[in-house]
């Protein structure tokens, strides 16, 4: 008999291009059927009107632990991450102290067994403390169970370190993810132009994104690897990448939420939850970025889950602390600006929350961002139709550095299997 069974809901696996109403049967941890099921199970979630997809990846999100648990834990990351529909986040490493070695990687690992609600996979730091003067241990952290690497929150400044970085990765055949911004134009608070000017804010110009990438796309040609460009901000970005990718380059790369949705005319309020890093940019970036979505220059969704105390954030503008969070509310988002919109349907959508972000860690994780019969039983339930309110304070992350309370989303996720156990259900 099968633990669960997923009646009439409407099946979406972009790795096979299914698309139709069917059945999904899980037994064991394991999914045993896709199709229309007689059989029996345990458990009937039935899924009339709603998207059934493979566990949602999310590639960008900060845990905080250890160093700073008060604003977030892996618990409470991984809390956050199913009641978002997410089965797997990937923990960023600028933690205190950073994850630059195997003690750290196997630190994580054991919180989140402890946690038992996501799968967590840790990153490790690209540089020994973030430092950015020596290579951490990248052999060490990918024996210990690291998926990948980045300094993020900072960007790699010196380029014969980011040479030996990518040929070490590609050596391991792991993916490098790179914070692209130019430490030396890192000096305003905002997006750089008149907005600024008029808030009397300092600005941070997409020129520091995109000298940092076009050094690094030319160092990706020389060396071969992996090559995962973070939370892409502008217009001149996507145009790089694009360029890369017409060129047979291996390299992958994500967008957010909010530079999907928000431009620099939030920041006039002074909320420092429009402060972030990157910073919200103009309107022709967003509809570049959008367009980099539809088009696959960009194949990754991520949020960027940046926790953060109240008292942090309720700084003025240019003290507080860049960062928002966003794994609660993620599908909604996506949705109301790569759906309502009718830029993209809901299969492409789910591809670039699944597939995408399953390619860049398909060395250590081949099985995830897939419905298979004998594969892993990750599985998202969404309701394309929710129309819900965003309410911060039901979160279940520990932070409330959210700039989204109060909006209504057309969409949500509604159950979050995990190993064939169910984590999150909003189901009666």
């Amino acid at each position: 008999m099968n633990d669960i069974l997923i009646r009439n809901g409407r099946v979406i696996d972009p790795a096979s291009g299914l698309d139709e109403c069917a059945d999904v049967a899980i037994a064991k941890g394991r999914i045993s059927r896709v199709g229309k099921a007689q059989a029996k199970a345990k458990h009937v979630i039935d899924a009339h009107g709603l998207v059934v997809c493979p566990g949602l990846i999310d590639l960008h999100v900060h845990c905080r632990e250890p160093g700073h648990e008060e604003e977030e834990t892996i618990a409470t990351a991984s809390a956050a991450a199913v009641a978002g529909g997410f089965t797997t986040i990937l923990a960023m490493p600028n933690t205190h102290p950073p994850q630059d070695n195997e003690t750290s990687i196997h630190y994580v690992l054991q919180r989140a067994r402890e946690a038992a609600l996501a799968r967590v996979l840790p990153v490790g730091c690209i540089t020994k403390g973030q430092e950015g003067k020596n290579l951490a241990e990248l052999g060490l952290m990918t024996q210990a169970g690291a998926v990948a690497f980045t300094d993020d929150g900072l960007g790699v400044a010196s380029a014969s370190l980011m040479q030996r970085a990518l040929q070490y990765s590609g050596m391991l055949s792991m993916p490098l993810m790179q914070h692209c911004q130019d430490p030396d134009l890192m000096t305003g608070v905002m997006n750089s132009g008149a907005v600024a000017v008029r808030l009397g804010l300092g600005g941070i110009a997409a020129s520091g994104e995109q000298i940092m990438l076009r050094r690094d796309l030319e160092l990706v040609e020389r060396t071969g690897g992996h090559y995962h460009v973070q939370h892409v901000s502008s217009a001149g970005s996507v145009e790089l990448l694009r360029q890369a990718r017409q060129k047979g380059l291996d390299v992958s790369a994500e967008a957010t939420p909010h530079h999907l949705l928000l431009t620099e005319a939030a920041c006039s309020t002074y909320d420092p939850n429009y402060k972030m890093n990157p910073p919200l940019r103009s309107a022709a970036d967003v509809d570049a970025l959008r367009q980099g979505v539809l088009d696959g220059t960009i194949d990754c969704l991520a949020t960027d889950h940046a926790p953060h105390s109240k008292e942090e954030k309720e700084l003025e503008f240019a003290l507080a602390p860049f960062g928002i969070i966003g794994l609660d509310c993620a599908v909604g988002l996506y949705a109301k600006a790569l759906i309502e919109t009718q830029l993209m349907d809901w299969p492409l959508m789910i591809a670039r929350m699944t597939t995408g972000p399953a390619k860049v860690i398909c060395n250590s994780k081949p099985e995830l961002g897939r419905l298979t019969v004998g594969g892993i039983a990750d599985v998202t339930i969404i309701d394309p139709q929710a129309d819900w309110t965003v309410d911060v304070s039901a979160f279940a992350s520990r932070a409330r550095n959210c700039p989204y309370d109060g909006w209504r989303l057309p969409a949500r996720a509604v159950v979050t299997i995990v190993d064939g156990q169910v984590k999150h259900s909003l189901l009666t």
